[in-house]
C-alpha cells in the first residue's frame, strides 16, 4: 500500500460553527429539559462527521432525532430495569447506533 502525502483526509469544519451548534443544542436540550436532547445529539455529530473526508471520500450522516429518540426511550427504560446496570451499554448503543447512520457519500 502506498503512502500518500496531503490533505486526502481532513477536517473542514470552523470552530464558530461547532461553538454555535454546541451552544443551540445546550440551549434546546435546557429549555426542554433533556427531551430534545437526542435532537442536539443528532444535529452536532451530523455536523462534525459532514465536514469531515477520509482518504478523500466525504462522510455523511444520515441518523434522525426521531430514530434516536425511539433507541433513547428504550435504552433508559432498560436502564431503569436493570438498576442502573444497562446504563453501563449505553454508549456502546449510542455509538454502533451514529456508525450505523454514518456513510460516504462517493
Amino acid at each position: 500500500m502506498e503512502m500518500k502525502y496531503g490533505r486526502d483526509s481532513f477536517f473542514d469544519g470552523s470552530l464558530l460553527s461547532l461553538v454555535g451548534w454546541t451552544l443551540l443544542g445546550g440551549i434546546i436540550t435546557a429549555i426542554t429539559f433533556g427531551i430534545c436532547y437526542p435532537w442536539a445529539l443528532c444535529m452536532i455529530y451530523g455536523w462534525k462527521i459532514n465536514h469531515t473526508v477520509i482518504e478523500g471520500h466525504r462522510m455523511q450522516f444520515s441518523g434522525s432525532a426521531v430514530g434516536l429518540f425511539g433507541n433513547w426511550l428504550k435504552w433508559f427504560f432498560l436502564t431503569l430495569i436493570t438498576l442502573g446496570i444497562y446504563g453501563f451499554w449505553v454508549s456502546i448503543k449510542l455509538e454502533d447506533w451514529k456508525a450505523k447512520n454514518t456513510y460516504f457519500l462517493n
